[in-house]
């Protein structure tokens, strides 16, 4: 795959598993989306591999080349994703994942059975249209990292108990249980219902509504790719302040009209300046007044257990690294430790074990990047948190640990 311009290429192919027939191509070069297209050729050798592979019960996965990751995936015998990337020393891991992203964003926008029953194939192409700009955004270079980790990218606002009370309230009064404020496609608040969404869609629909333009208000027919994939409800979102947006998850009721100007100022016009103090939080994720380390130039907090996580590249100004790189090297890390050190079921002890003596699991690690940079990157888990930090090179190799630890304890009252 021949490169054209800076950047990495991303080549992302949807194609009817029965016929071979394409679905759509989206690309993108740099973090930006590009019209460069594959050749059709191409295209059908790599389908065609993949087919010559399941008729003689052969999983063709992944492959590699000089210069390219091939990643495979079927769901539901029915559609095939393939993905081909440039980037160098790209994990499957994250194409994999990549994969159950876009295809989650296609039962969000279209339901599960006009992918699995596909009976036009010209229709369902002009229905995934709409899905576009979400699964562009998957290809891009986002500030998110939930399509990585499958945690919903979170933000600790300085006066989360007063939002979280005028929340409930609120829902309350629109009898709406699924409720949450995001902003820059990050929860501020949500209601317990919404917390107990699922994966995908959990990470969808914060997602979804970060990726649109500027709206007043919406009102979106959405599918639950795990909750409810064959029936539709409605996704409701109310602009409070340019940035952080309302959203509703709900059925026929309440209508958004229902949601009139008297209903949002009884509830949120009181919350106005704690509201604004969200608005900064969308590349920070902290409040002002929480203390990091100095060398900290970018951490990663999950939580395993309530698939929720933190993750900022701007607690300490401007530094080199840029915060494009600092986010490419905490993902890379993300993706080399929880194929190496932590593996997805090392949060689950019960599942450990089948695996891995407990006492065989690694609690940190760390990397040092070089020559030339310096940089450190630093991994810790501590029963369902796990915690990355990017640090600077004055940071001394024989304190990472302890930093980190330090960093977790801090951390883990808010998370």
């Amino acid at each position: 795959m021949e490169e054209e311009g800076p950047g990495a290429t991303v080549h992302l192919l949807c194609l009817a598993a029965s016929s071979g027939v394409p679905l759509f191509c989206r690309s993108s070069r740099g973090g930006a989306p590009t019209r460069q297209q594959l050749p059709f050729s191409v295209i059908g050798s790599l389908n065609g591999v993949h087919m010559f592979g399941q008729n003689l019960e052969v999983q063709l996965s992944s492959a590699r080349t000089e210069d390219t990751t091939v990643v495979w995936r079927s769901f539901h015998d029915s559609i095939t994703l393939i993905v081909l990337s440039s980037e160098e020393d790209t994990s499957e891991l994250r194409l994999e994942r990549l994969l159950q992203m876009v295809f989650g964003a296609m039962v969000l926008f279209v339901g599960l059975e006009e992918l699995t029953d596909i009976r036009n194939v010209e229709r369902l192409k002009k229905e995934l249209r709409a899905s576009y700009h979400l699964i562009d955004s998957f290809l891009g270079e986002s500030e998110l990292i939930g399509d990585l980790t499958q945690c919903v990218d979170c933000v600790i606002p300085p006066e989360g108990s007063f939002l979280q009370e005028a929340l409930s309230g609120f829902a309350e009064a629109t009898g709406t249980a699924f409720v949450s404020l995001v902003v820059s496609g990050r929860v501020v608040a949500a209601t317990e219902s919404w917390w107990r969404l699922g994966t995908p869609e959990s990470v969808l629909l914060p997602w979804l509504v970060g990726s649109l333009p500027l709206q007043a208000a919406r009102d979106y027919p959405v599918y639950l790719p795990h909750g409810s994939p064959t029936v539709p409800h409605r996704l409701l979102t109310l602009t409070l302040l340019p940035g952080l947006e309302l959203c509703l998850l709900c059925g026929p009721r309440p209508s958004l009209s229902q949601l009139d100007s008297q209903l949002l100022e009884r509830w949120w016009q009181p919350l106005l300046d704690p509201l604004r103090a969200c608005l900064p939080l969308g590349p920070r994720a902290l409040p002002d007044g929480f203390q990091l380390h100095t060398d900290i130039l970018g951490l990663l907090l999950l939580h395993l257990e309530l698939k929720r996580c933190l993750f900022t590249v701007e607690p300490l100004g401007d530094k080199e690294p840029s915060a494009e790189q600092r986010r490419r090297l905490l993902r890379n890390f993300y993706t080399l430790v929880t194929t190496t050190q932590f593996p997805p079921e090392s949060g689950t002890p019960e599942k450990a074990e089948d695996v891995v003596h407990p006492a065989q699991l690694p609690r940190a690690c760390y990397l040092v990047l070089g020559p030339g940079s310096g940089w450190q990157l630093v991994a810790l888990q501590l029963g369902m948190r796990l915690l990355l930090l990017l640090l600077s090179p004055q940071s001394p190799t024989h304190g990472l640990r302890s930093l980190a630890t330090h960093t977790l304890h801090a951390l883990t009252p808010i998370l």
